[in-house]
């Protein structure tokens, strides 16, 4: 794939993560402003992963109806313009709802590059690309959060959603000058009132669902992580607002890591293989942070250990599930990418809620999350191979 493409690719992806990443040291001054809390302020990290589930619905039948680029250029004007309302939000229900709309826009971005390197790859090939996306995409977690703590400090916390403001609109510049459109000019247009039906026979389809759950319960323990980590790290254990990108981005280095090994691994083994296996050490990490978690250890080193791991090992996870629930999926690659992604982040909202909901002043509540989606990773993944047996599904 060329790394023009390849760059925008990434760019598109890193809307999830940036948009969530970038703000989150300012969570503790937020409520501040806002004459609130942690926990309320959190709800804007809810509505942000609501509206990424809802969101991406709506603009998978818009990609296989009318190509990949249109609802592209729309969903991507619409984050610039939520980034900016965010930006001048008197209240925190004001940031709230601009967060959420800010989120449908940005969504556009993940279904669509789903769809292009579905477009453009086989299995193999896209488990590569997904991993290469990201080496791009992974950056996010490791610049964000030390840029915004930085921001804050200088600007305030409005400078944030400013500059997410000024990457939406470069983002929309570099989409409608280099970005063609991958959908197939005799592929037949699926009408858009076909999209409830094509979305049941996704969810009749097991290697898709179990595959697309698997991914989803991944990506809920990562964002348990995000939701509880600014108080765990800043709040319980005094890290500076400043210094608390370092911790994430170590984390998402591992990540990054773990993520370019996979391009490698995959060429062996395939996505399939290494995805059924990385699930257990996920859930070996989950069991001693829950461990370690309920001991409430005095010093934050003892949970930075699993963390490291559990945030790693995504780094196989997430590419190789959304290859394999991808593969096969055709003409309607942006119907299935939507619902995958819907998927994922439905239930990452569900995981961020709980964190905050089970709220106790202690490192309990993100460890217990994070062990759950673990476990129930690794559920999705055994049940998805005896489905694929009793089939006689490839398995990728």
């Amino acid at each position: 794939m060329p790394l023009r493409l390849l760059l925008i690719l990434g760019a598109l992806s890193a809307f999830g993560p940036l948009a969530i990443d970038f703000y989150l040291p300012s969570f503790p001054t937020l409520a501040r402003v806002f004459a609130t809390d942690v926990e309320h302020v959190q709800l804007s990290l809810a509505a942000y992963f609501i509206g990424l589930a809802l969101g991406q619905l709506v603009y998978g039948p818009l990609a296989d109806r009318f190509g990949r680029r249109k609802p592209l250029l729309a969903g991507v004007l619409l984050f610039s313009l939520a980034s900016l309302a965010c930006a001048l939000a008197p209240s925190l229900e004001w940031l709230i709802v601009a967060r959420f709309v800010q989120a449908l826009g940005g969504c556009a971005g993940m279904v669509v590059n789903r769809a292009v390197v579905r477009d453009l790859c086989d299995p193999i090939a896209s488990a590569k690309v997904f991993s290469q996306l990201m080496l791009i995409m992974g950056l996010a977690p490791i610049l964000a959060p030390l840029a915004g703590g930085a921001l804050l400090g200088w600007l305030g916390w409005q400078s944030i959603f400013a500059c997410l403001f000024a990457f939406g609109v470069l983002s929309w510049l570099g989409v409608a000058l280099w970005l063609p459109e991958t959908l197939a000019a005799d592929s037949p247009n699926a009408p858009l009132r076909g999209a409830l039906g094509e979305y049941r026979r996704l969810l009749g389809d097991w290697p898709f669902l179990g595959h697309a759950l698997t991914g989803g319960l991944a990506v809920a323990g990562m964002f348990a992580y995000i939701a509880g980590s600014p108080f765990v790290f800043i709040e319980l254990y005094g890290v500076p607002a400043e210094h608390y990108g370092w911790l994430f981005g170590s984390n998402a280095l591992g990540f990054i890591l773990v993520a370019q090994l996979n391009a490698w691994l995959v060429a062996r083994h395939g996505p399939g293989y290494w995805l059924r296996r990385t699930v257990w050490f996920y859930l070996a990490c989950g069991l001693l942070l829950l461990a370690i978690a309920t001991a409430r250890p005095a010093h934050l080193w003892p949970l930075l250990i699993p963390l490291f791991g559990c945030i790693a090992c995504l780094g196989i996870l997430l590419p190789n599930a959304s290859a394999c629930a991808m593969a096969g999926q055709g003409t309607h690659a942006g119907s299935a990418s939507a619902l995958l992604g819907s998927l994922q982040f439905g239930i990452a909202a569900g995981a961020a809620a709980l964190v905050a909901a089970l709220h106790d002043g202690s490192a309990w509540p993100m460890a217990l999350v994070i062990c759950a989606c673990a476990a129930l990773a690794v559920l999705c993944s055994r049940l998805t191979r005896w489905a694929e047996r009793r089939s006689g599904h490839p398995g990728w």
